[in-house]
């Protein structure tokens, strides 16, 4: 009885609230006195905020006594820290003076601490507001290009990921309001981000390891799509947008909605989206001829076959709200019809008429377009415990639905699921000796399978299981931030295929050698014949252990200025497709080989088996420096990095080739290059790398009405011991100018990329170029709601401009001159 007593007390310890609160109250003034109207008033790790009215005043009530901490944020302000103290006695009367800023501070929603772009040791950026609007596109990686230090993988402008100081694919994660977007677009830059931004409250990103929060899988950053999908107040608010784009017809409607009463909460979004294929400034395809430059067919339409697509979405969800918190549920359907540029096999030619007929029906008859379906559930909540240990628990649990085929005469080619829970928890303690933290437990299982002929991944299973601590403390004018994880990976799969792969290279003896031995179709149905008797079969159960720290501090040296320094130490698993693949993968137009496989040579031919050694975790060495000049007309922020990574997980070409596997549909006696069925051999191998580069960005507020920023970003990304990392983005430098009255904005965005001539093998330079694009908008009372109309134009220099990070840079250049017209709302 007494021992259940002990444990009854200790509970009770744990969860009780403060029997003692107080209310505050004050006025939030900016330099010259004058009231900030609608600035945000929160205390730190609650659900306590407010805004202030007309008069810039606010209230908070019921606060529990003891040390807290307020946080209060305005547009165009620097973001207030204030500690407070409250005892028993007369409500707490405060005065707070926010000081301007012209860079654009947006706090961090997704993560159990504070951090914004102008107050973390480690450098994030947020997309927000009207600046998310003005840069949104149909695709994740082409919205957040103009981030500085974040580039696009730009596949045709139908799927685009992230590229983060030059890195990609595995190592950067995509997040849905926290939790994995879960999807296959880490596997292929064919492969569309099932996420949508059109309907996004802001778009997070966390620029080197965010494993701490997010798990190994960030051990080159993270992006994380914010929306309203679980409600957290019942205010009624939404938004709604009309558009339509000229270089490809494009046609768009998005709109969301919350509104509830004292108890619910209802939120709703859907968008619509219609493209056709885009038009670009030359001849899409150049080839390259012997000293590598460049040579177009003047011959080719100015279109982007097959980069047409048809996509639309919805989401619904439901808050309960209670005092101390709330918890949500939402549902989405993502649907997205997309072609798939570079994947056509028909070889015939098509009048005008009929190549029109196919462009409205994604070219059934012969070229490939994608079928991506996602279903979401989602589960969030939030409890303020106040109690003498715990002070706030948050939970986020997803399940998700994916399936992706891609579709080829009217079948299903390859279909790609993938099936996902996700539970996360954190639980955020009362301050200890003036530590503010939380530790997280997260958990997930994703089971991923693709079938068909070009599914070049078995499936499998992978499930990880994490704890992390999270912890901060202000030390007068430092701020201090410290972290660890460690989590464990399986990695789970059943039917392993190691095939007979028959490969070669393409040199003059080879050559010979296939003309006199006739390369007849016999011959190539008996190899492949062959080759699949020969296919060994195996299972493989794999698990490591990675484990992260990290440590950070933040130096408010002299007033509006800081300094920021970030070291960490991250470990990766490796992903499923970095060691199982075995197979083609036409939309790299690659023959892929995993890390667990190694090609050997004896008595010069070539062969591929198990790989002898063991497979090793990836680590990431980080080091981030930071300045920062948070007030006044002029504002800066200045990062350099270096990151150092062991057992760096690439693809190598191996100089071999070998055949596709694919039947691409030509008959007896079709005239067509002896090489067309084969693709170059490609390896997954692991090498010690070094990335380091800086980001900058400077805004001069000139006048109430102007304003100039600036930014630029570079990354090196070379092999410890020689030679270049592929697709490694360019020197980068951009200008906005800006002008804004009541009513009417405008702005002009003129854009380098410089020659990036630094190249992995198998790799070509690519040309520099300059992009100009501009947008104006102006604002209107109607029907009870603030509506604004713009113009947006791109590229209107109609310049030449090929990604060098993209698969299909000679193929697939960045669209031509375009204009977009708009209407949005608020309400």
């Amino acid at each position: 009885m007494v021992r259940v007593t002990k444990v009854a007390a200790l509970v009770s310890a744990l969860l009780s609230t403060s029997a003692l609160a107080q209310n505050i109250e004050g006025t939030v003034l900016n330099k010259n006195g004058s009231a900030v109207v609608g600035a945000k008033v929160e205390v730190e790790g609650t659900n306590q905020r407010t805004v202030t009215n007309s008069e810039g005043k606010f209230s908070l009530h019921d606060v529990s006594n003891g040390k807290a901490e307020l946080h209060i944020s305005a547009p165009n302000f620097a973001h207030l820290h204030q500690d407070i103290t409250l005892a028993e006695g007369e409500p707490l009367q405060l005065s707070l003076t926010l000081n301007r800023s012209p860079i654009e501070v947006v706090d961090v929603l997704a993560t159990p601490i504070h951090l914004s772009v102008m107050e973390s040791a480690s450098p994030v950026s947020v997309l927000a507001g009207d600046t998310l609007r003005r840069q949104q596109t149909s695709t994740l990686g082409d919205s957040l290009e103009k981030v500085a230090g974040v580039h696009t993988s730009f596949h045709a402008k139908v799927a685009s990921t992230p590229v983060i100081r030059g890195l990609s694919g595995p190592r950067v994660l995509i997040a849905q309001n926290g939790l994995d977007v879960s999807d296959v677009s880490r596997v292929g830059p064919d492969h569309s981000v099932a996420s949508e931004a059109s309907t996004a409250q802001q778009i997070e990103v966390l620029r080197g390891p965010a494993t701490l929060f997010y798990g190994s899988g960030a051990v080159g950053g993270v992006v994380n799509v914010v929306d309203g999908r679980i409600p957290t107040d019942s205010t009624t608010r939404g938004e709604w947008l009309l558009e339509t784009n000229s270089v490809d017809d494009q046609q768009l409607g998005s709109f969301n909605v919350t509104t509830g009463n004292e108890s619910f909460a209802f939120y709703a979004d859907g968008y619509w989206r219609e493209s056709n294929d885009y038009d670009v400034p030359v001849s899409p395809e150049v080839e390259h001829d012997d000293h590598g430059e460049e040579e177009h067919d003047e011959e080719q339409s100015r279109v982007v076959e097959n980069s047409n697509e048809a996509s639309s979405g919805f989401t619904v969800g439901t808050s309960y709200l209670f005092d101390k918190g709330y918890v949500g549920l939402s549902v989405e359907q993502f649907n997205r019809e997309y072609g798939i540029p570079g994947h056509t096999h028909g070889e015939e030619e098509h009048d005008d008429d009929h190549e029109e007929e196919l462009d409205e029906t994604h070219h059934e008859d012969e070229s490939v377009f994608a079928d991506l379906e996602q279903t979401r559930v989602q589960l969030q909540g939030e409890y303020n415990i106040a109690g003498s240990w715990v002070k706030q628990i948050q939970l986020r649990g997803g399940f998700t639905d994916y399936e992706h085929a891609e579709i080829e005469e009217g079948e299903a080619g390859t279909l790609f699921e993938n099936e996902t829970h996700e539970l996360k928890l954190d639980v955020l303690h009362a301050p200890i000796n003036d530590w503010n933290g939380a530790v997280s437990f997260h958990y997930k299982n994703s089971d991923a399978s693709a079938q068909g002929e070009e599914a070049f991944t078995p499936p499998s299973v992978t499930e990880t299981i994490a704890m992390a601590i999270m912890e901060e403390k202000r030390f007068d004018d430092v701020l201090i931030q410290l972290g660890a994880r460690i989590e464990h990976v399986s990695l789970e799969a059943d039917n392993v295929l190691l095939p007979s792969l028959d490969t070669h290279d393409h040199d003059e003896e080879h050559d010979d050698d296939h003309e006199d031995e006739g390369h007849d179709d016999e011959h190539d149905e008996d190899t492949h014949d062959d080759e699949h008797e020969d296919t060994l079969v195996f299972p493989i159960d794999e698990s490591f252990t990675a484990l992260s720290i990290s440590a950070g501090l933040v130096w408010d040296f002299a007033p509006g200025y800081n300094v920021g320094i970030s070291v960490s130490r991250s470990e990766r698993a490796p992903s499923a497709s970095e060691l199982l693949s075995f197979g083609p993968h036409i939309g790299t137009s690659t023959y892929e080989v995993g890390a667990l496989f190694a090609l050997h040579e004896e008595e010069g031919e070539a062969h591929i088996e198990l790989g002898e050694g063991s497979i090793e975790l990836e680590t990431a060495n980080n080091i981030d420096l930071t300045l920062r000049k948070t007030e006044g007309n002029l504002g800066f922020v200045l990062n350099a990095f270096y990151n150092q990574i062991d057992n760096y997980y690439y693809q190598t070409n191996t100089g071999l080739f070998a055949e596709s596997g694919h039947d691409h549909g030509e008959e007896e006696g079709d005239d067509h290059d002896e090489h067309t069925d084969e693709l170059p051999v490609y390896i997954f191998k692991t090498d010690d790398v070094i990335l380091h580069g800086f980001e900058a960005q400077v805004a001069w507020q000139t006048t109430d009405e102007f304003k100039t920023t600036v930014f630029a970003d570079y990354v090196r990304a070379r092999l410890q011991d020689g030679g270049d990392l592929p697709r490694t983005p360019p020197l980068r430098v951009g200008t906005q100018f800006s002008y804004k009255i009541e009513r009417l904005s405008a702005h002009l965005d003129i854009t380098r990329y410089e020659e990036q001539d630094r190249i992995g093998e198998g790799e070509t330079a690519t040309d520099g170029y300059t992009l100009v694009d501009a947008s104006v908008s102006y604002d209107l009372d109607a029907l009870n709601q603030d509506i604004s109309v713009y113009l947006k134009g791109t590229n209107l220099t109609d310049t030449e401009a090929r990604v060098h990070t993209s698969f299909l840079k000679d193929i697939a250049p960045r669209p031509g001159r375009s204009f977009a017209l708009g209407v949005r709302g608020y309400f």
